[in-house]
């Protein structure tokens, strides 16, 4: 006869999880850590809108997959810690959390996820403490009793290809690479991970959306019910999502925006923010595929962010598309249109050269350089720089001659050496220059560039992968001669590039100069965005067109990279700007001291 406790046993493993949504489970254990914004116990009263995304997480939900579009500052990660906490403390399992890369994996355990084991009793109490003896709890991995939480990037092939996993938390989908490995979609293949749990699986994705008919989350929002969080209008109780085109402000301040009711036409200020969220529900406005809820919100509800300041900062980033493309991803949760796969007409850009002289025009408080290096040349683009990333095209050479042989590479040098004659009286010196190594010629690059770091003049290789426009910190190359090598995010410049060349007024438009001829335009939009689908994931890929030549636009690329290195070196156009303002003191002369006339 089997022992009474080991019958109660038996049967406590076989029976379903006990009814407990995450939510309720979040209200009772989680407490935020010392380290949060906000520490102490978790409120979902806080932000109410994250109640019902969290509970159709719950293992009672008729859910497989439950879909995220944000904004910022929503509490978005908070709502995918409760859930990995109610995994570990009310529905063991197998879960495997993914975050773009290996780095990112790391960092988020230990300042998120480690302060959340601390912080919480109920969780500290089943999963080992790091560092004993028998732990089961590592910077990637976190046993508990009945499961294992495993953390990964979606940069490794051999992670998401080894662990089977029944709970899946996908995190900034969109920062994904294209392909993981040679292996495919890093999405579909965590997904895979999941097959054998059919029916009892979660799968939870997350993400700021990027640019439309690309990004991830889009696709996944829009296959799944579509839900959006409606508020009630103090005034009328009318229910209506808060959206951007109903923020409204006087004329001239943004400081004073506030909500305004598309029904009645009432007017809620930022204090009443509360009272709204408290009075708000999810509502579906699709069919989807029965399988998936997903939930669209913006940075308009965030109880961290008023009204104003997502008002202000539209200001600031209107005139700028790269800005307004980061503005309405993180503020709105939206994916961006990209109006760089619009062809623009060459003509068009002909038509606004413009005449400035011989000296540079006032607005310039920079100049760069661009050299595109190719068999029998060297193509070079001089661009000023003003407020706003306002650009002035000052030059462009082609230096003929073998990139291999010396002679080339002095002229080269002595244009880089060039001064120019500014609007002011002022002669500016070129600041920084890129020259492109990844062509035939990149140890000619290197020898060239190896002792020139303090002129700030940089070897750099194109990535077409989704990054910053500068690198944090160069790579080395060479092995006694060590060079550093800048990989510079083209196509985040190029997609800068294309939106600014539309701007006909103010921050972000480019000048160009009379005398261009068409080729020279033709160069500079040879290139367009289209979308190529691989393995059933849409990749966006930056394509020349037939039998045009692009050295125009790669100099271009090379002179916003030099910028951006400058910036990360310190500079600032604000502080240029206004040193170009005061007035240089003319000369002193030389005093000549004589002896014979001082008496000496």
């Amino acid at each position: 006869m089997k022992p009474a406790w080991l019958d109660q046993t038996w049967r406590a493993a076989l029976a379903p999880e006990p009814a407990l949504l995450v939510s309720e489970w979040a209200d009772k254990y989680r407490q935020l850590p010392s380290t949060s914004a906000e520490p102490g116990p978790w409120r979902t009263s806080r932000t109410p809108y994250l109640a019902g995304i969290m509970d159709a997480l719950s293992t009672g939900a008729p859910l497989e997959r439950v879909v995220l579009m944000k904004g910022a500052q929503l509490g978005a990660t908070e709502c995918g810690l409760n859930w990995l906490g109610y995994i570990v403390a009310h529905a063991p399992g197998l879960a495997l959390m993914v975050m773009p890369s290996l780095d990112m994996a790391r960092r988020n355990a230990r300042t998120r996820l480690d302060p959340m084991i601390e912080a919480c009793p109920v969780l500290r109490e089943r999963i080992a403490a790091p560092r004993s003896r028998n732990a089961y709890n590592s910077a990637f991995v976190k046993g508990f009793p009945g499961g294992t939480l495993v953390l990964t990037g979606a940069n490794s092939a051999a992670a998401l290809r080894s662990t089977p996993a029944r709970y899946l938390c996908l995190d900034e989908v969109d920062s994904y690479p294209a392909d993981c490995g040679g292996e495919g979609d890093p999405v579909a293949l965590a997904i895979a991970r999941a097959q054998t749990f059919k029916g009892r699986r979660r799968i939870f994705m997350a993400s700021t959306p990027t640019v439309a008919g690309v990004s991830r989350i889009e696709k996944a929002y829009l296959e799944g019910d579509q839900r959006r969080f409606e508020v009630a209008c103090i005034h009328c109780g009318a229910f209506a999502p808060i959206e951007w085109k109903n923020i409204r402000w006087p004329e001239g301040h943004r400081e004073g925006a506030e909500l305004h009711c598309e029904a009645c036409g009432g007017i809620m200020h930022e204090h009443d923010k509360a009272r709204l969220l408290a009075s708000g529900a999810w509502r579906a406005t699709a069919p989807g595929d029965q399988r998936t809820a997903s939930f669209h919100i913006s940075a308009l509800y965030s109880p961290f962010l008023t009204w104003a300041e997502v008002a202000i900062e539209h200001g600031a980033a209107r005139g700028d598309p790269p800005r307004l493309q980061a503005w309405q991803n993180l503020m709105l949760g939206e994916p961006y249109e990209d109006v760089a796969a619009q062809s623009l007409p060459v003509g068009e850009l002909q038509r606004r050269a413009e005449s400035w002289g011989d000296c540079a025009p006032a607005g310039v408080v920079v100049a760069v350089a661009g050299v595109d290096v190719q068999d029998d040349r060297c193509e070079v683009e001089i661009c000023g720089f003003g407020l706003g990333d306002e650009s002035w095209s000052l030059d462009y050479q082609v230096i003929y001659g073998d990139p291999a042989g010396a002679e080339l590479w002095q002229e080269v040098d002595t244009l880089l050496r060039e001064r120019v004659t500014h609007a002011s009286g002022q002669s500016l010196p070129i600041r920084a220059a890129c020259i492109d190594s990844g062509g035939h010629h990149t140890q000619d690059v290197y020898n060239y560039v190896r002792d020139k770091g303090a002129r700030s003049i940089w070897a750099t290789k194109g990535s077409s992968r989704p990054g910053p426009a500068w690198p944090r910190k160069p790579v080395k190359v060479g092995r006694t001669r060590v060079t550093p090598l800048y990989i510079i995010g083209v196509d985040t410049l190029k997609d800068a590039l294309a939106a600014r060349l539309r701007i006909e007024d103010g921050a972000g438009r480019c000048h160009f100069p009379v005398g261009r001829d068409a080729t020279w335009f033709a160069g500079l939009t040879s290139e367009r965005p289209i979308r190529r689908f691989f393995k059933g994931v849409a990749r966006r890929e930056w394509t020349k067109t037939q039998g045009a030549r692009n050295e125009p636009l790669d100099c271009r690329i090379l002179c916003m990279a030099a910028l951006e290195g400058l910036k990360a070196s310190g500079l600032r156009l604000e502080i240029e700007a206004e040193r170009l303002k005061r007035p240089t003191a003319p000369p002193r002369p030389a005093v000549v001291r004589s002896k014979w006339m001082e008496g000496l």
